[in-house]
C-alpha cells in the first residue's frame, strides 16, 4: 500500500476527523484528541502480559485455575482448545460502551492488527513453542463474529 493511500484509509477509517476537524492529519488529532490514560490500556491490550500453566500460555490478567481446570474437563483435556477458548478476545467487544459502532472495516483493521502484533510478542516471548494466532476474515454480517485468539501447535 503507498503512503498516500495509507493515509486515505486510515481517514475512511476515522470519520470524526473529517466531521468534526479542520485538519485531515491524523497525527495532530491524536495529540489533541488522545490521552495518556487510553494509550496505556490501549498498550495493554496490543503488548499483554502472558502467563504459563501446566504448558499452556494464556494471558496474564484473565487466567484463572477454576477456568481452566473447567475448560479443561469440558474439551477431554485438549490443551490447544483450551488455551483458544481462554484466550479469545472479540474485537466488537473491546470497545462495547462506545457511542458510535465500529464499521465491518474497522474491526477487520483492528483484528488483523492485533493478530500481528500479538504474534510478534508471542514469537518473543515464547520462541521455542509453535504458536498460532488466528483471526476470520471471511465475511460475516455479525462483527461479534470477528475474533483474535491464540494457541499452541501440539
Amino acid at each position: 500500500m503507498e503512503a498516500s493511500e495509507n493515509e486515505e484509509f486510515f481517514k475512511k477509517l476515522i470519520p470524526q476527523l473529517q466531521a468534526h476537524w479542520a485538519t485531515d492529519d491524523i497525527d495532530q488529532w491524536i495529540h489533541i484528541e488522545g490521552d495518556f490514560e487510553h494509550l496505556v490500556g490501549c498498550g495493554r491490550i496490543f503488548w499483554p502480559g502472558f502467563v504459563e500453566h501446566d504448558d499452556c500460555i494464556f494471558f496474564a490478567c484473565r487466567f484463572t485455575e477454576k477456568n481452566y481446570l473447567a475448560f479443561m474437563a469440558q474439551t477431554n483435556g485438549d490443551k490447544s482448545a483450551v488455551e483458544a477458548v481462554m484466550n479469545h478476545e472479540h474485537v466488537l467487544d473491546m470497545f462495547s460502551n462506545a457511542p458510535m459502532k465500529p464499521s465491518r472495516e474497522m474491526v477487520l483493521y483492528v483484528g488483523r492488527l492485533l493478530k500481528e502484533v500479538w504474534q510478534a510478542k508471542l514469537n518473543q516471548e515464547f520462541p521455542s513453542r509453535s504458536i498460532t494466532v488466528s483471526f476470520p476474515e471471511d465475511f460475516s454480517e455479525d462483527l461479534l463474529y470477528y475474533e483474535v485468539t491464540f494457541f499452541q501447535n501440539r
